[in-house]
């Protein structure tokens, strides 16, 4: 039976013969993410707000479906200087995973299951709830007549990877829609 022991003694072996291992372990670091294309992301996961970079392979040719490769901790990041917790070690397997819902899903009223819909009826059928939600309670003037434009029919929910960027955009939404109720991982 061979030991750890034994493996570390032949590794020593070997470069006392004069092999030099250098290039053979680069090599193999390499292949990992070799020809991928990186993209910095941030990690969905908590609010810490960890930086990622997510290495894909085929993105940059013609009729070929973009794979993700690898996730690593970003080392540049004054976050979390490449590391991440096991959650965010776990993100490929969150994004490359063949029950990932990709497609919006509707159910009727009445209806037992879901049933995929294009992205276009999806956002028609959720502008159409809105702006019905919107006439059914929308609120002008409270009860002594002062004007106040309120909304609250509709609660609204912004998660901790939202950019500064997206969290002005659905702030601005929510007041032209006149939305009180709003949480936000990020304490807005």
């Amino acid at each position: 039976m061979i030991t750890r022991r034994d493996l570390i003694r032949a590794g020593a072996a070997v470069t006392a013969l004069g092999f030099d291992l250098t290039p053979a372990i680069a090599a193999a670091r390499e292949l990992k993410i070799a020809r991928t294309t990186q993209t910095n992301s941030v990690c969905p996961y908590c609010a810490v707000g960890c930086s990622v970079v997510i290495h894909t392979l085929g993105d940059k040719s013609r009729n070929v479906q973009p794979a993700v490769v690898h996730i690593e901790g970003d080392p540049d990041s004054p976050i979390n200087r490449g590391t991440l917790c096991s959650k965010g070690i776990s993100l490929k397997e969150f994004i490359v995973n063949d029950r990932r819902l990709t497609t919006p899903l509707h159910r009727a009223p009445g209806a037992a299951e879901w049933k995929p819909i294009p992205w276009d009826d999806a956002i028609n059928k959720i502008a159409r709830h809105i702006k019905d939600t919107r006439d059914r309670s929308f609120v002008e003037k409270d009860d002594q007549g002062r004007t106040v434009n309120r909304l609250p029919g509709i609660a609204m929910i912004g998660g901790c990877t939202d950019t500064n960027e997206i969290n002005y955009l659905l702030s601005k939404f929510r007041f032209g829609l006149g939305i009180l109720s709003y949480e936000n991982q990020s304490r807005l």
